[in-house]
């Protein structure tokens, strides 16, 4: 029997706040089968009711120790066959960064992925952190899942997925060792899904809230959907929302198809 999957990745920076910009309305229309939210800052008991309450959909959430921070959501209308959160590596995990849900057809990876601009220690425990994940999500290759993976990465991966890459070239979102992680992520057997429909540069899904970055397009690509090799095949479209606001990101999408 086949199968159709529309699934909707949006770091919305604060669920409360978004709700407020029509994060409801997105899911009323019913368009997505699931729905992977980045930055939800908030813990799961003081989730707003209306998100609580909302129909159609099973809802999952992973919070941080830290109040009003990071966090990560699932909306799903069909209820995944097994539910995981983190890493299993406690300094990771405390910070509510991934939820793994099963489907019969792949296994769904939302990550928010830590930001290292900070300071050097924030940029070597974003570094770590890339390192713990993708032993993680080979473990889960060796095993035979086919992994979805999709979040915001906090890298724009080359020179064309972002709008001024000189500037930015020591700058943590665009050094050299976190490009060459994804390298090295790419070639063991992951799909950017967007560069399979889209070799154009001037596509971003995050600008500074800043000097009226988002009018003028001046943006990085930091949200992705990738998806093991094994899935290339099923990947019927991948894009960028551009045009929902809400959010110094906007969300992106994917479109599965399994016969």
């Amino acid at each position: 029997m086949s199968a159709h999957y529309k699934i909707l990745s949006w770091n919305v920076n604060g669920i409360r706040a978004v709700i407020k910009k029509g994060f409801l309305e997105l899911l009323l229309d019913q368009k997505f089968d699931i729905i992977c939210v980045q930055e939800t800052k908030v813990s799961s008991e003081k989730l707003p009711r209306e998100i609580k309450n909302f129909p159609g959909y099973h809802k999952y959430f992973v919070s941080a120790e830290r109040k009003g921070y990071s966090g990560v959501a699932l909306f799903s209308k069909e209820k995944p066959l097994n539910l995981e959160a983190g890493l299993k590596i406690e300094e990771f995990d405390r910070e509510g960064r991934i939820l793994r849900a099963d489907y019969k057809n792949f296994t769904l990876l939302n990550v928010y992925f830590p930001n290292g601009k900070a300071s050097q220690e924030r940029l070597s425990y974003k570094l770590n952190f890339y390192e713990a994940f993708f032993e993680y999500a080979n473990r889960l290759k060796v095993k035979g899942k086919k992994l979805v993976i999709c979040g915001d990465v906090n890298t724009a991966h080359r020179e064309i997925d972002l709008a001024r890459p000189k500037a930015n070239e020591k700058i943590s979102g665009f050094l050299p060792e976190e490009r060459a992680w994804l390298d090295k992520f790419l070639a063991a057997g992951y799909i950017d899904t967007f560069r399979m429909f889209n070799k154009a540069g001037k596509n971003y899904t995050w600008w500074s809230m800043r000097s009226r970055a988002r009018e003028r397009n001046v943006g990085w690509r930091l949200d992705y959907f990738f998806v093991s090799k094994e899935l290339q095949e099923n990947v019927h479209s991948a894009s960028i929302l551009s045009e929902i606001w809400g959010s110094d990101h906007c969300p992106v999408e994917l479109e599965l198809f399994f016969q």
